[in-house]
C-alpha cells in the first residue's frame, strides 16, 4: 500500500461517539468533527432527536414525529454545508429483518424505514446503516433475512444500505453471515458495514472469561481474516468502523437483559492505542488487502468518559485524538500490506 492509497481514504466520526451528556449537543459535535479534519460523519438518531427537541422547542417530540424530525434534519443539513461535512450514514437502524409477513413487528419495521428515509432526504444522506437483529424471536433463516433486506434496498433505491454484523445478533453476528446475506439478497445498493470491534470481540475476544479470549482465539481469528481477504468484494464494503475494547476485569456475567458483548460494546470501546487489547490492526490489514480504500469511521463508546459534562475543548480533544489514532493505524497497516 502506497502513501497515495493512504491519502485517498476518507475519514468519518460517529456523532454518538462524541459524548452522551445533554451538554454534548449536535452542533458542537459537528464543529469538533470539522475542526479535527474529518470529511464526514455518522449521524446518530438520538443526536438528531435531541437536536430537534432543542431546535424546535418541543421537549417531548416523539421518535416517529417525522414531520418535525425532517424540519430539524434540514437545519442539520444546512450546518453540514457550512462546515463542509458529508453525512456519510444515518444510524443505527435496528431490529428490522426477520419478521414474518403480516406481523405487527414487520409492519412497524417498514413504517420506521419509510420515516427514516424521509429524514435522510431532508438532511442529505444517502446511506442507512442496519445492525443485525438481536431479537431472539426473529426468524433465523438467512434466505428470509435476505428477502427483507432486498425489500429494504428496493424501497431505498438509489440510496444505499450498509448491513452490519452486531456481535450479539440473534442469528447474524459475523462478517461471514452478513456477506452471505447480501449475496443472497443480490441488490447493487446493499453492502457491508465492517467493524473491528464486532468481528474481533466475537471471533477473538470474550468479556466473560478472565483471559478475555475465546479458546484457540489466535488460530480462529487468523483463519477468519484470511478468508475475509479472499472472499469479500471491496466494492461491497460501504464503510469500515474502527474501535478497540478494554479487557474487562472482573469478567462480565453471561446473564442479563442485554447480552454481554452488547454491554461490552456500549460501554468499553476506546480508540485503538488507548488501552484496549483486541487485535484491531490485523483486521485493518485484512480489509485493506481486499483492495478496499473507502471510508474509515471512528465509532467508540466509553460510558463513563462520554457521560462527563461539557468543558471547554472536550469534544475537540476527543475528535482530534480519534484522527491521530486512525492515521497511526493506517500508517502501521501500511507496513504489513
Amino acid at each position: 500500500m502506497s502513501k497515495s492509497d493512504l491519502s485517498s481514504i476518507k475519514l468519518s466520526y460517529a456523532t454518538p461517539s462524541l459524548g452522551m451528556h445533554p451538554t454534548h449537543t449536535l452542533p458542537l459535535k459537528l464543529s469538533a468533527i470539522s475542526t479535527a479534519g474529518y470529511q464526514g460523519f455518522e449521524l446518530g438518531f438520538d443526536d438528531l432527536l435531541s437536536f430537534a427537541r432543542q431546535y424546535l422547542r418541543i421537549s417531548d417530540l416523539a421518535e416517529d414525529d417525522y414531520d418535525n424530525l425532517c424540519t430539524a434534519a434540514g437545519e442539520v443539513g444546512r450546518l453540514c454545508d457550512e462546515l463542509e461535512l458529508e453525512v456519510l450514514v444515518f444510524q443505527p437502524f435496528s431490529n428490522f429483518e426477520g419478521y414474518a409477513e403480516g406481523t405487527e413487528k414487520r409492519k412497524k419495521a417498514f413504517d420506521k424505514a419509510r420515516g427514516w428515509m424521509r429524514i435522510m432526504d431532508a438532511v442529505g444522506c444517502e446511506m442507512l446503516q442496519v445492525g443485525s437483529n438481536d431479537d431472539p424471536s426473529s426468524i433465523s433463516s438467512f434466505p428470509e433475512i435476505a428477502r427483507d433486506l432486498a425489500a429494504l434496498a428496493d424501497l431505498y433505491h438509489p440510496r444505499r444500505i450498509a448491513y452490519e454484523n452486531w456481535a450479539w445478533g440473534a442469528h447474524v453476528n459475523t462478517w461471514t453471515h452478513i456477506n452471505e446475506v447480501i449475496k443472497l439478497a443480490d441488490r447493487p445498493n446493499l453492502g457491508l458495514c465492517l467493524d473491528t470491534f464486532q468481528t474481533a470481540s466475537l471471533e477473538w475476544g470474550d468479556p466473560c472469561v478472565p483471559s478475555g479470549k475465546i479458546e484457540n482465539a489466535d488460530e480462529i481469528y487468523k483463519a477468519s481474516l484470511k478468508k475475509l481477504e479472499k472472499e469479500v468484494d471491496p466494492e461491497k464494503i460501504f464503510f469500515f468502523q474502527i474501535s478497540d475494547a478494554y479487557h474487562i476485569v472482573p469478567p462480565l456475567e453471561r446473564e442479563g437483559e442485554t447480552p454481554p458483548r452488547g454491554r461490552w460494546s456500549h460501554a468499553s470501546r476506546p480508540l485503538p492505542y488507548h488501552g484496549g487489547y483486541l487485535p484491531v490492526l490485523d483486521m485493518v490489514k485484512a480489509v485493506l488487502r481486499t483492495g478496499f480504500r473507502g471510508w474509515f469511521s471512528v465509532e467508540v463508546f466509553l460510558e463513563e468518559e462520554h457521560s462527563k459534562e461539557l468543558k471547554n475543548g472536550l469534544l475537540d480533544d476527543w475528535a482530534k485524538e480519534g484522527m491521530k489514532s486512525v492515521k497511526r493505524l493506517l500508517e502501521d497497516a501500511e507496513k504489513g500490506i
